[in-house]
């Protein structure tokens, strides 16, 4: 006869039901952890759990226990757990003889108060244990994927979310697209960045600002891309401003960009939206770098590059009206067309004969200029007047690592040469 567990409301067995309901826990799962949660508390109680049967029933949110001893002769018992004498195996079943075993049915609810609350505690701790689990399984295996939660709480650094199974999921301020806004209740999309897993805690990051979160957007909304026939090969992203992406297909009959953009732009109408506005630039890849160059800098007109592929460095002529174009807003173009190529790119105007000939060696401006500024300008590449004038304001400021004031002096100086 099972021996069954009396409780106020729902049986441990019930509650233990509930939650497989909620967390998807396989029936093996289930039954091997409310044995092993049994066995914890049986071997607490007699010293081991070797001689017990235990038969959970979680169907019918029921279980029996069996304790299995051998029967001895009276006055030979040496552990009573184990061995039962024969005058009391007699008083279960007559027929009992030395050397048979005796299986008897154990009721838990005798056990006492301790007994009941320790295998609760058990209990709890492997739901606990199998939840934690659970959870860093399922994220682990989705990281790189777009993920949606909704907006818990928000704090100064960072948002918790939760997903549709009241998962926490935790977005970083440096994960955020600096013109999010967020609002408690809406519905955040983003990216599985990593899943953390210290003291068996699942810590669930995830990004907005991640180039594979405009992948598996752009993955979502052109076909072309899901089925194979385009590739993404890189993405540069400076987010919330603009974005770079080479594409490419092996099919000749398919316009990689176009079937990308879509008419007027249908396609990326929704990711710009989704990623606040972030204009998002699609370039044909190639795999011959100065034309991958040259395509990066769109939308700029190169006049010649010069490669230094064993540095990974770029110098790129342009018509003087061309390179405002290529550096762009704040340097903005440049520095996505650096990342995509993974190419230092420095920008030069093309100088005609005439000009080369008027030009001044740096050198000769040393009672009007410190000479530790020369100096860090020679130290760049540039040696004469019309190269530092010619040279993008961002590289003076960089790469040089020379102050505002100090470079508009510096400029202020050569352009009067000139005048």
């Amino acid at each position: 006869m099972a021996a069954k567990k009396e409780a106020k409301g729902p049986t441990m067995i019930e509650t233990f039901g509930e939650f497989k309901e909620q967390k998807n826990i396989d029936r093996t799962t289930l039954v091997s952890v409310l044995e092993e949660s049994f066995r914890n508390v049986i071997a607490k109680l007699y010293g081991s759990d070797e001689n017990f049967d235990v038969i959970v029933n979680p169907d019918k949110g029921d279980f029996e226990i069996h304790r299995n001893r051998i029967v001895v002769a009276d006055g030979e018992v040496e552990d009573e757990n184990k061995e039962i004498s024969l005058t009391d195996a007699q008083k279960i079943e007559p027929d009992y003889e030395v050397g048979e075993e005796v299986s008897e049915p154990v009721d838990f609810t005798k056990f006492g108060r301790r007994a009941i609350l320790n295998l609760r505690q058990t209990l709890a701790s492997k739901i606990l244990e199998l939840e934690h689990d659970s959870l860093y399984q399922k994220y682990k295996d989705k990281v790189g994927m777009i993920v949606s939660g909704e907006v818990y709480q928000i704090w100064k650094r960072e948002i918790l979310l939760m997903d549709d199974e009241g998962n926490e999921l935790h977005l970083p301020k440096g994960e955020q697209i600096p013109t999010d806004n967020y609002r408690k209740g809406e519905t955040v999309k983003a990216i599985v960045k990593e899943v953390q897993n210290e003291n068996n805690n699942p810590r669930i990051i995830l990004s907005r600002i991640s180039p594979a979160f405009l992948e598996r957007l752009l993955e979502a909304e052109v076909p072309e891309i899901a089925d194979g026939l385009i590739t993404i090969k890189r993405v540069a992203r400076m987010p919330g401003d603009r974005a770079k992406v080479a594409v490419e297909s092996y099919d000749e009959r398919i316009d990689p960009v176009g079937a990308c953009v879509g008419v007027k732009g249908s396609r990326v109408h929704g990711i710009v939206r989704e990623l606040c506005n972030e204009n998002i630039d699609v370039i044909n890849y190639s795999s011959n770098v100065q034309l991958f160059i040259q395509r990066a800098l769109s939308p700029a007109k190169v006049s010649s590059i010069v490669l230094d592929q064993e540095n990974r460095k770029a110098e790129v002529y342009l018509q003087p009206e061309e390179v405002s174009l290529a550096i762009g807003r704040g340097g903005m173009n440049i520095k996505l067309a650096s990342m995509l190529t993974e190419y230092t790119i420095d920008v030069y105007r093309v100088v005609n004969e005439s000009e080369a000939d008027e030009d001044i060696y740096l050198d000769e401006f040393a009672d009007e200029i410190d000479q530790w500024v020369i100096d860090s300008i020679k130290a760049i590449g540039l040696d004469t007047a019309k190269a530092v004038l010619n040279a993008p304001r961002e590289m003076l400021l960089e790469k040089a690592d020379l102050e505002e004031e100090t470079v508009e002096n510096l400029l202020s100086v050569l352009r009067a040469e000139f005048e």
